[in-house]
């Protein structure tokens, strides 16, 4: 056998939606680890287990503004015979010295605020009259309006039992304890906690770097006039978008005119911020499918991109390899919108996660109840057809048509419905398989 008529042999053949995607995944591994500070590490996989250093909170303090006070004082407390207590000074959140609450005292609290040495309990401000010698309060008054109130006697109205309104030690988390284990995404609570232990910084798997571009002579920028034959750019900002939900950092390339050697500068100049390409457009069979052409013509010292026809409608012709120096991983997807979408769901988003080191990379799957048939659908092919979902029903209701070019019935589905490759048709209300974008 010749080399040409293997080549050949090669590109004839039809890959499977899962051989692809097994085959992309393959040649992917997981970014290096790095330190971050914690607001840069959101939206991050952490890659080491966190315990707790010290307990939280890490002292007793008061979940009210009130009074810190012994809670047998309180026993006789009513409405109508309230106890009077005398009030021995302030104590506000921070730093500062306790004073020491005796039989028949309180302290001024405030929320967070450290429990003084002889207090057991809280009085909130409401069971109070809050210094003032009248009834029940609605709150205290500010300091520098009535300093006085740091002094004096509060009368308390309702009994306060031992442990009453105090959050103590340890509560919430205690010394030792698990925080966050490896392979946690790092969102706001997370942040949050780890600030709360005390970590300034964290190893996590970067968000990986995705550059996204178009190639079309007819592409135009969104806000600028059409001129004959031209439409607007829609894929890079599809995608791009797409890319920075799924987590990663994206950036967009304006988009490149149907000119191998400006394709290949591009691609050569985007190689030092990358750690993904994902291209739109030029790749099926044209004369003009410039990304086919300049990524099929790389020396081996520039990588290897492999196009491919896939059993699966829409979105036929891929191409994926390594390109570069350092080997980054370029998607290369065809160019109608609903086929570049789909094909971003199915590929590009699962590749990003790997690279993010998350072990669940694909969308969620499940059963659902078609409301409509299916008249036909192309045997031999896996098709994926937009779809709205609705969860409490248990349903699923096609949106549009099968055109790879009907964008609008894209931005109203919230899932896609895949239909076997050995299945023509589908019924009304049989069960099929539902891919969830949301």
């Amino acid at each position: 056998m010749n080399g040409t008529t293997g080549q050949t042999r090669h590109q004839d053949r039809v890959w499977s939606v899962a051989e692809h995607l097994d085959d992309v995944l393959s040649k992917i591994a997981p970014l290096d680890p790095i330190e971050l500070q914690l607001l840069d590490a959101q939206g991050c996989v952490l890659v080491e287990d966190i315990t707790v250093p010290v307990a939280l909170p890490p002292f007793d303090n008061s979940s009210m503004d009130g009074y810190a006070v012994r809670a047998a004082d309180t026993t006789a407390a009513t409405q109508d015979a309230p106890v009077s207590l005398t009030v021995i000074g302030d104590i506000a959140a921070g730093p500062g010295e306790l004073p020491a609450v005796g039989p028949g005292q309180a302290a001024r609290i405030m929320t967070g605020a450290p429990m003084p040495p002889g207090a057991d309990a809280v009085v909130p401000v409401e069971w109070t009259d809050g210094g003032a010698g009248e009834g029940p309060a609605a709150a205290m008054r500010a300091h520098s309006a009535a300093p006085e109130d740091a002094g004096g006697e509060v009368r308390v109205h309702r009994p306060a039992a031992a442990g009453a309104h105090i959050r103590t030690r340890g509560s919430d988390v205690t010394e030792g304890e698990p925080a966050l284990t490896a392979g946690t995404v790092l969102g706001p609570s997370q942040i949050g906690l780890l600030a709360a232990i005390g970590r300034g910084t964290v190893r996590v798997r970067p968000r990986p770097r995705v550059v996204v571009l178009s190639t079309g002579s007819e592409l135009v920028q969104p806000g600028e006039a059409l001129g004959p034959g031209q439409i607007h750019d829609s894929n890079s900002f599809q995608l791009t978008a797409a890319a920075r939900a799924a987590g990663a950092l994206a950036y967009r390339v304006g988009a490149v005119a149907d000119d191998a050697e400006t394709l290949r500068s591009t691609l050569e100049d985007q190689l030092i911020r990358a750690d993904l390409l994902v291209t739109s457009g030029g790749v099926s069979v044209g004369a003009y499918d410039v990304v086919k052409e300049t990524l099929t013509a790389l020396s081996a010292e520039e990588g290897t991109v492999e196009f491919r026809k896939l059993a699966m409608q829409p979105g036929k012709p891929q191409g994926f390899g390594l390109i570069g120096p350092d080997r980054i991983p370029l998607l290369a997807l065809p160019g109608n919108p609903v086929s570049s979408y789909v094909s971003f769901e199915l590929f590009v988003r699962p590749a990003l996660r790997t690279l993010m080191g998350l072990p669940d990379v694909h969308r969620p799957t499940l059963r659902a109840r078609i409301t409509d048939a299916l008249a036909s659908s192309p045997k031999g092919r896996r098709q994926f057809l937009r779809g709205s979902h609705d969860a409490d029903a248990g349903t699923v209701t096609p949106v549009g048509g099968a055109g790879s070019h009907l964008i609008k019935a894209m931005a109203h589905a919230n899932a896609l419905i895949v239909v076997p490759e050995d299945a023509t048709e589908v019924t009304a209300d049989s069960e099929v398989d539902v891919v969830l974008l949301g």
